[in-house]
């Protein structure tokens, strides 16, 4: 019996749309439904469900725009990198079909990540709800501006933050915009959150890991000497006010990526810090 599949292919990658046919003409030629949706520039938002698989043809940023649209929807994400090296999206072209077929028989891994809910609370109004698989940051709009935000847990009282940024970061996220701001490399599959500040005015501020459970609060402050913008996954950006609240939390769905598990995470990591196991002799 065939499946549905559904093509989410960024064209601005090299060789896309050719592989993006290939792909097609085969799973057709097996009996299966493919719908292709393609983008150049900002994606196009996919139909919703119907679906039991959604390929990705890209690169890690690809990845991040289909899990925020369709881990919601429960469906699991087949990421084939045509772009650099990714932690994310693992697949080769030339394995595509190895790949699929073993996902048919239920015998590839799959990955579960964790995802971040951002809730934004204006004059005690819920007003917007983000998800993303890597990071929520919090920066001023001018290059080199201070932002003043009050941060906490809801457990704990983290206190005034004065710095260019904030980051809160999944553990998928701890190897992008964290791990450049002096963030730890977390494993993608463990349960936690990490509290990043971007270049601290304090130098006591240092990043901090929580457990996933715990919910971040932040709040704009008052008087900002420049505009606050917050940034989804690098790629959804939404102005912010002063006063206005941000609740951060476990999603309560997460991300199923294909063929994407530890060991591709950690031999990816291997790969891109040069790790030898010690100097040459």
């Amino acid at each position: 019996m065939g499946v549905r599949v559904l093509l989410i292919v960024n064209l601005h990658k090299a060789n896309a749309s050719d592989l993006m046919q290939h792909i097609q003409s085969v799973l057709e030629a097996q009996g299966h439904c493919v719908h292709v949706c393609s983008f150049e520039g900002k994606p196009i938002i996919p139909p919703n469900g119907g679906y039991d698989i959604a390929f990705t043809l890209g690169g890690d940023g690809t990845v991040l725009y289909a899990s925020r649209c369709m881990a919601p929807l429960s469906i699991p994400i087949f990421p084939i990198n045509i772009g650099t090296l990714g932690f994310i999206a693992a697949v080769h072209p030339e394995q595509w079909e190895e790949v699929f077929n073993q996902w048919i028989q239920g015998t590839v891994p799959i990955s579960k990540r964790l995802m971040l809910s951002v809730e934004l609370w204006r004059n005690d109004r819920l007003i917007d709800t983000r998800y993303c698989l890597n990071d929520a940051v919090i920066s001023a709009s001018g290059i080199a501006k201070i932002i003043r935000l009050d941060v906490s847990t809801d457990t704990t009282d983290l206190g005034p933050f004065r710095a260019d940024g904030l980051i809160i970061a999944t553990p998928t996220g701890s190897t992008a915009y964290s791990v450049a701001a002096g963030g730890p490399i977390l494993d993608p599959e463990l349960e936690a959150l990490i509290i990043n500040p971007i270049c601290p005015f304090t130098l006591s501020n240092r990043p901090m890991v929580i457990p996933a459970h715990e919910k971040v609060l932040v709040e704009v402050e008052r008087d900002q000497r420049s505009n606050v913008l917050l940034t989804v996954d690098g790629q959804e950006v939404i102005q912010l006010d002063e006063g206005d609240r941000l609740i951060m939390q476990r999603a309560p769905f997460q991300a199923s990526i294909i063929a994407s598990d530890r060991k591709v995470f950690y031999k990816v990591l291997r790969t891109k810090l040069n790790w030898s196991g010690g100097p040459d002799a």
